[in-house]
């Protein structure tokens, strides 16, 4: 059997990529944002129950451990932001098990920045600035729309998922033909029905901004009050025609909140027969010494993508899982 060398993607992507990448690093440089390089290989993994860490083995001082790709370089990045960094910024390589499809790939290429002193809002409008810096060739003027997650669930599906009951849940799910049964599971019903009613909806018009999501979807964000009282997660994602490009966080500074949502994780992991992750020791200590901010990760091929208006991650990656 003859085996293709080539890339998937076009002489032109790897043009545009380089052009990319450029771009994002004067645009940086432009704000003093500091470039910084972390390890992608750690002791320990992201808990998150939804994300698989890939596994790898190495010695360290000639004892073998069991150490873990980054997913992000969250953590470390935090670890450098408690110690004085500043803001910072960082283009990387990240891994997440099994994720191949026509928008994944379970290496893929991340955009990652911390911004000492912004809140969400402040770093909405430096988000904006970049994708005019990186998309204006496509959409001339980016004018982003705000829009809350409980916003776009009443809009689409007539419900609030703040609110919701699981019956609620599960008789809206088989009234839009959704007839899956995801036991009791709550939040698995609402991603289910934002990924098939909501997400491909978002940003067509413009980027949308969704913001303040279910508090239990908080991850390492900090929970707050919306306008109406009720308990959300601070935090916002970025779409563009119904592609999820970016998710940032008003960054939870709380050390002991941020283990026991760790433990919770693991708990829930071990319920559903998961690798139980260990826990990052280094973050939680540096935790208390983080000043408080705003940070994102932006997905740099799904930048990429939307920039060459392209549909299918392999046209702007060299070489995709299957064929690396």
């Amino acid at each position: 059997m003859s085996l293709s060398y080539q890339p998937t993607c076009s002489i032109d992507a790897l043009k545009a990529r380089a052009k990319l990448y450029i771009q994002i690093r004067q645009f940086f440089a432009e704000r003093n944002v500091m470039e910084v390089e972390t390890p992608i290989v750690s002791k320990a993994g992201v808990t998150d129950v939804h994300l698989s860490s890939v596994q790898t083995l190495r010695h360290i001082h000639g004892k073998l451990q069991t150490q873990y790709l980054q997913t992000s370089p969250e953590f470390a990045m935090k670890r450098l932001l408690a110690s004085g960094s500043g803001p910072i910024y960082q283009i990387c390589k990240v891994f997440r098990d099994d994720e191949h499809g026509r928008k994944h790939n379970s290496e893929f290429t991340m955009l990652e920045w911390y911004r000492p002193a912004f809140d969400l809002k402040a770093l909405m409008h430096e988000t904006a600035d970049l994708l005019q810096t990186c998309l204006q060739h496509r959409f001339g003027e980016v004018s982003p729309f705000i829009l809350s997650y409980k916003h776009a669930f009443q809009d689409r599906l007539d419900i609030n998922p703040l609110q919701a009951t699981l019956k609620q849940l599960k008789d809206t799910a088989n009234r839009v033909g959704l007839n899956l049964d995801l036991g009791d599971d709550r939040l698995a019903y609402i991603d289910l029905l934002f990924s098939h009613f909501v997400e491909p909806s978002l940003g067509f018009d413009a980027p949308v901004f969704l913001t303040d999501f279910p508090p239990e979807m908080a991850s390492l964000a900090k929970v707050k009050l919306d306008e109406d009282g009720e308990e959300v997660a601070a935090r916002f994602e970025v779409y563009i025609e119904g592609l999820e490009l970016a998710n940032a966080y008003d960054e939870l500074l709380d050390a002991e909140v941020l283990r026991s949502r760790f433990e919770a994780d693991n708990a829930e992991r071990a319920k559903q027969d998961l690798h139980v992750m260990p826990l990052d020791e280094h973050l939680l200590a540096a935790l208390p010494h983080m000043p408080e901010c705003s940070g994102i990760a932006l997905g740099v091929d799904r930048l990429l993508m939307v920039a060459m208006d392209q549909v299918k991650i392999e046209k702007v990656i060299t070489f995709p899982a299957e064929i690396a």
